[in-house]
């Protein structure tokens, strides 16, 4: 049976505790001046080095297991300092890549599964701690490491360092109960192909699974795991338009002719400003697909109209497939390989493991070929298939256009949604038809009977058959690694939207308590602190930084209940103190809170920018870095300094600015009868009355 565990690890203190994974049997080691449990922990490692028992925990792969392998080999010096250095060598490490120190697989004593890595937090755009798992995940208790790291600790300091400790397995415990299903799937994956899926993200799945069926000698050079690579100095982007591109409009001529004029040296971020304008409809050009949208637009259906969404199967693998496109160095077999894969998936029901490593290994197979550490790279390849899948989607839309009475809402990427009259929705199905016959592409479509769209990534549409899509700032249904804030907002807005509920009704009816939680985190140098103010709470005195009028929070006048009455008209993130700061309270560095009616300021406090110093005077522009550096900076000098003498000062951002916050780390602290519930109406009905119907 597995085990889930965590260590501390400070100068004179190291703990180690663990639960089962599936019952709550519990163990705590202690290595400290008061306490010496090193022979009944290395007798415990022992038993679960002996008997294969996994080992469950979070970034346990770069920091924890790392700590125990460099401890099991030294079980004699295997000291508190000891471990502390080892995790000192392993932060260090981490500052410079994000994955610490690795101890491969092979090598491993016990076997290790590593939820961090399994839920792929380890992408920078994706990196997600325990702490924001456990606001997602509606703990009871979000708690912070206590201490500073290296503090020296005292006896009742260790005893509420376990209680931390055996916290985070407890909550760790609970992630993986979550993701049951992912190691399961591993877990299959694993004993099917005789190799280890066990800790592997899911884009790593597929790319493994493609790399298995090309063979090792094709993807790398031969006794090593340097990859085989096609390398791109430059690249022509006229070599890679596919020959049926072609366009009648002139604005979609002018983009075809810039495409066909670009020779790229880089392929991120090269397409800026790249727009054109057809039918009212601008449509945004990039690296990563196509974009284009109404804006702050509310559309139905109608006795008149139907509205019809399109999207190609599969976009990025079938423009390969079926241009025959591949990295160069994999040959044409590759194709051959991508197509039997698709072709495997169908064969394969929704929600099976098959099904769904081979969704993993059509997806994961382009992002990687601009991966420059891959096997797939060929950055020639990702332009083919991302500008022909761009200019492909205007030949689309073009022919749509072009039929009286049919207007485009959205293109993103893969697809596209039209308002079409009812009397041609014939010429609907026959332009798509004829293009699917021209591109070799298939697609797939949804009817909607209502959309409401703020932009091209925030929208809620409404299927015929009633089920509702949520993207961006609609969404409440949210991934591990996406904020879940104050869920009450989109919940509101769409009970609005959709089924037509006073917002306010919505928001002072609503009995989830989590749904009005908040977080923030201080990342890095910075920290949060609470902030009261002499002469009373933020809701008594405020004054408009713009105009210079004053108003309260509280109705004491005539002219507070009239600020009430048209709330919507001021801004309160243009609103000042009036009174001075009396207390300023820091507080974890990650905190849960809600808008409170009685409350304080929530501020982070961050260092100057990198590598400046509060209080040194700033570099003037065009100023010698050099003698800038070398200059003593707090002393002003005319020919390095700005004019006005301005210095770097520590940065102080209001969290919520305008509005009291209550702390509720621990969720039974959550006061209802102090809970602001203006603050999330006033949300909701913005993402309510930005939208204007469509006529």
């Amino acid at each position: 049976m597995p085990i889930v565990y965590d260590c501390e690890t400070f100068p004179n203190c190291f703990t180690l505790s663990a639960m089962g994974a599936d019952d709550d049997t519990r163990v705590v080691f202690e290595i400290s001046p008061r306490r010496d449990d090193r022979e009944d922990m290395f007798g415990w490692l022992s038993f679960l080095r002996t008997n294969r028992v996994e080992m469950i925990g979070f970034n346990n792969i770069g920091f924890d297991y790392p700590i125990i392998h460099a401890m099991m080999n030294n079980p004699g010096g295997a000291t508190a300092d000891f471990a502390y250095r080892k995790c000192m060598e392993i932060i260090s490490g981490q500052s410079e890549n994000r994955f610490g120190t690795i101890i491969w697989p092979r090598d491993r004593y016990i076997p290790q599964i590593d939820l961090y890595k399994i839920h792929h937090f380890d992408n920078k755009a994706r990196s997600t701690g325990l702490k924001a798992l456990e606001f997602t995940m509606r703990s009871d208790s979000v708690e912070d490491l206590p201490f500073p790291v290296g503090t020296m600790l005292d006896s009742d300091q260790i005893d509420t360092l376990i209680h931390y400790n055996m916290h985070d397995v407890e909550e760790t415990k609970k992630f993986y109960h979550k993701s049951r299903e992912m190691i399961e799937f591993r877990r299959y994956l694993s004993d099917k192909y005789d190799r280890d899926f066990m800790n592997h993200n899911d884009t790593k799945i597929g790319k493994d699974y493609f790399i298995m069926r090309l063979g090792d000698d094709v993807c790398y050079h031969p006794g090593s795991r340097t990859p085989r690579q096609t390398l791109r100095p430059v690249i022509n982007l006229a070599d890679v338009i596919f020959p049926y591109i072609h366009f009648s409009h002139p604005e979609f001529n002018r983009i075809l002719e810039w495409f066909r004029q670009q020779e790229i040296t880089e392929t991120k971020g090269v397409f800026k400003d790249v727009s054109c304008t057809v039918a009212g409809f601008t449509f945004d050009f990039g690296t990563g697909g196509i974009h284009g949208s109404l804006a702050n637009t509310i559309v139905t259906e109608d006795e008149y109209h139907v509205i019809i969404d399109a999207d190609v199967t599969s976009m990025y693998p079938s423009l390969a497939i079926v241009n025959g496109q591949y990295p160069k160095h994999l040959g044409e077999r590759f194709c051959d390989i991508y197509a039997d894969v698709k072709a495997q998936r169908v064969g394969f029901a929704k929600g099976t493991p098959e099904n769904a490593m081979l969704k993993l290994a059509l997806n994961g197979v382009y992002g990687d070929s601009n991966n420059k550490y891959s096997p797939f790279y060929d950055p020639q390849y990702t332009m083919a298939i991302t500008v022909n899948g761009q200019l492909s989607l205007c030949m689309l839309a073009e022919r749509l256009l072009m039929v009286p009475g049919i207007m485009l809402l959205q293109v993103n990427t893969d697809g596209l949604t039209c308002k079409i009259p009812k009397w041609a929705v014939d010429d609907y199905w026959t332009i798509c038809k004829a293009w699917e016959i021209e591109t070799k592409l298939d697609l797939e479509y949804a009817r909607y009977s209502k959309m409401c769209i703020a932009d091209v990534n925030s929208y809620i549409a409404v299927t015929d058959k009633g089920k509702v899509k949520r993207k961006g700032r609609y969404e409440y249904v949210r991934a591990w690694h996406q904020d879940a804030s104050a869920l009450v907002i989109a919940k509101a807005t769409e009970a609005a939207l959709v089924h037509g509920v006073d917002v306010a009704q919505f928001v002072t009816e609503h009995t989830d308590p989590f749904d009005f939680m908040l977080r923030a985190k201080a990342p890095g140098a910075a920290y949060l602190t609470l902030n009261t103010y002499e002469g009373g709470s933020l809701e008594q005195r405020w004054i408009n930084s713009v105009t210079g009028e004053t108003r309260c929070g509280i109705p004491e006048t005539k002219n507070d209940v009239t600020y009430l009455a048209n709330v919507d008209k001021y801004d309160r993130s243009n609103w000042s103190r009036v009174n001075n700061i009396a207390t300023e309270n820091k507080t974890a560095k990650t905190v849960r809170y809600y808008i409170a009616i009685q409350g304080e300021d929530l501020v982070k406090v961050s260092p100057p920018v990198e590598g400046c110093v509060a209080g040194h005077y700033k570099r003037a522009n065009g100023a010698s870095k050099a003698a800038y550096e070398a200059w003593d900076n707090t002393v002003w000098n005319a020919e390095l300094h700005t004019r006005n003498q301005s210095r770097h000062e520590t940065r102080r951002t209001s969290i919520e600015a305008g509005w009291s916050v209550a702390l509720c780390n621990d969720a039974s602290s959550f006061n209802w009868a102090n809970l602001n519930r203006e603050y999330y109406i006033e949300a909701a009905k913005k993402l309510v009355n930005n939208l204007t119907k469509l006529v």
